[in-house]
């Protein structure tokens, strides 16, 4: 089986419900064309380098996928027909990465930082 990560990025408006209910769809592509998913992580509501549509922020989940690449080309080709995701980027890997993503761990040493400011009075 190959190994594939899948990053999209959802429209700013939608709610975080509405996120997870397209990672979940993207999830069933998967497992309806026997692949599997191994982790889904929302990465949040992010700013973009530059306007997509309209769009300065967009919601980020990654999908780590082990399966045929026929999986990757039905997933690829629903999501294109989904108007609600701006962008997506599958890429094959040889492994999957263990514990939280790169942007995972970048998140919890952003919130930490503000915590320790916010405890010494630094604002």
């Amino acid at each position: 089986m190959a190994l594939y990560e899948h990053v999209f990025l959802a429209r700013q408006d939608l709610s975080q419900s509405q996120v997870d209910q397209l990672a979940a769809t993207a999830t069933e592509i998967v497992e309806n064309n026997e692949g599997k998913v191994t982790k889904t992580e929302t990465w949040g509501l992010k700013n973009l380098a530059y306007k997509i549509d309209r769009n300065r922020k967009a919601h980020f989940v990654l999908l780590n996928i082990e399966g045929p690449g026929s999986v990757v080309a039905e997933l690829e080709r629903q999501t294109r027909i989904n108007e609600d995701v701006i962008r997506y980027m599958t890429i094959r890997v040889d492994e999957h990465e263990e514990g939280p993503s790169a942007m995972m761990r970048k998140n919890e040493r952003d919130s930490k930082k503000r915590r320790e400011r916010s405890d010494r009075g630094d604002n």
